[in-house]
């Protein structure tokens, strides 16, 4: 049968859509369509989809068709052929999402459900999927262009699109709610320090200190909550890293972008269908000590790997930089002793404190505050221990001003005053450090021959 018949035939199979349920009065149309191509062209279409040449064709045989529709108004017609086309060359009613730089995150609760986060807010979208089987269709799809599969066999798959973006898909039995979809999208072009600063998110002054520490080769770790903004600032910090330098980033899904030119990628592999071929975060933190680097950046640490990471800048990899998440710069430190412990080795906690104090030099905390905005709300000095505790110095605050009628909170990150204990490393690189940062006199820590105050 010709693929022009089959897309006339009306007998083809389609889904139960919400042309039943009064959702979708074009499902029926879609579907029909949609099975055809499928049905014409079988398994080629993914492999062959991206030629010119048949997206041009499988275009004009989708829109002779819908011409044939007398129901149909020239809008309802453009509109159906960009859908269908969606379908079977992108991601169907995600296409348009995913193309939207503004949207940071793609939420679907279901075939019937798609919400997005814009400026950090939540919203629901008017965008359906025809059904559970047409949900599950992309999500094949998307998980199978990166070399992975999701059935009942393996329902669940945390990976990343060519395009940088991190997909989490899980569906029945695991799912009681049909299959399930999350897409954290990432800009192509990264934001820098400056612009961090423009959109508020910390302050001029603020922004100076964290590039100063990072040239001076301070260990930092970004804390905050999920969807805090932590990988967005780590790689803009990041970005103050000299090019002399040789930095390896370790990532469980590649997100960070370093324009460094001595850059080394290094990415987990989860397990394989047999269950076997695991690399973890913890196996490329130590491998990385063999690989000669003078930085290493893990991008987000979650289990046993602090204990190698804690090691790597105890002994001589100063400079390093890591995320993890936490609600407080105190809550990062306590979370860090629980990963250590899951390292399985049976260390005294007084032990794994000294370790932490000696290695970490700096946290800054990130926080999503309720009218959508992503904020350093506090950039504490880790000190050292003073009896069982690690001591920590607030050097900066957040404070909030007032309340705009939208609820939009109007505040600033302020110095406290305290000057951290940290000042040598500063010296010994020669960088240059305003103590009116810290709201004290308006002097430099170095006079003009560099020796300190």
């Amino acid at each position: 049968m010709e693929l022009h018949e089959r897309l006339s035939t009306p007998g083809l199979p389609a889904t139960n859509g919400w042309n039943g349920n009064g959702g979708d009065p074009f499902a029926e149309i879609k579907n029909r369509i949609h099975l055809a191509l499928i049905s014409e062209l079988g398994p080629r279409l993914f492999d062959i989809a991206d030629t010119e040449a048949v997206r041009a064709r499988i275009e004009a045989e989708i829109r002779d068709q819908l011409q044939q529709e007398a129901a149909l108004s020239r809008e309802d017609r453009d509109r159906l052929a960009s859908e269908i086309a969606d379908d079977i060359f992108g991601y169907g009613p995600l296409e348009r999402l995913l193309s939207d730089p503004t949207i940071s995150e793609i939420m679907v609760n279901g075939a019937q459900e798609i919400w997005i986060e814009r400026n950090g807010l939540l919203s629901s979208t008017m965008l359906r999927f025809t059904d559970s089987s047409h949900l599950r269709r992309i999500i094949t799809k998307m998980v199978g262009q990166i070399g992975r599969r999701i059935d009942e066999s393996s329902p669940l798959v945390d990976a990343r699109l060519p395009d940088g973006s991190r997909v989490n898909a899980i569906i029945p039995p695991l799912s009681l709610s049909g299959p399930l979809l999350t897409i954290r999208k990432f800009r192509q072009d990264r934001f820098d320090i400056e612009e961090l600063v423009q959109l508020g998110t910390l302050a001029q002054d603020a922004a100076d200190f964290l590039c100063r520490c990072v040239e001076a080769e301070l260990n930092v770790l970004v804390s905050g909550g999920t969807g805090s903004g932590k990988t967005t600032f780590l790689n803009a910090l990041s970005a103050a890293i000299p090019e002399r330098d040789r930095i390896v980033t370790i990532e469980d899904a590649a997100e960070l972008r370093l324009d460094q030119r001595h850059v080394l990628r290094l990415e987990a592999r989860p397990k394989n269908i047999e269950g076997e071929g695991e690399i973890t975060i913890r196996d490329l933190v130590r491998n990385s000590l063999r690989m000669r680097p003078d930085r290493i950046i893990v991008g987000e640490v979650r289990g046993a790997e602090a204990l190698d990471m804690l090691q790597a800048m105890n002994t001589g990899h100063e400079g390093s930089l890591s995320t993890v998440h936490a609600n407080s710069s105190r809550d990062a430190l306590n979370r860090l002793e629980t990963m250590v412990l899951m390292a399985g080795y049976e260390l005294p906690l007084r032990a794994i404190r000294q370790h932490v104090s000696a290695a970490l030099d700096l946290i800054v905390h990130l926080d999503r505050l309720d009218d959508g905005s992503r904020r350093v709300v506090e950039i504490s000095e880790v000190q050292r221990m003073e009896g069982e505790m690690i001591t920590l110095q607030k050097l900066f605050e957040f404070k909030i001003d007032r309340f705009e009628a939208d609820r939009a909170i109007v505040g600033q990150l302020r110095p406290t005053g305290l000057r951290p204990g940290f000042m040598g490393k500063f010296e010994r690189h020669g960088i240059e450090l305003p103590l009116d940062l810290f709201g004290g006199p308006g002097v430099s820590l170095y006079g003009a021959n560099g020796a300190a105050r």
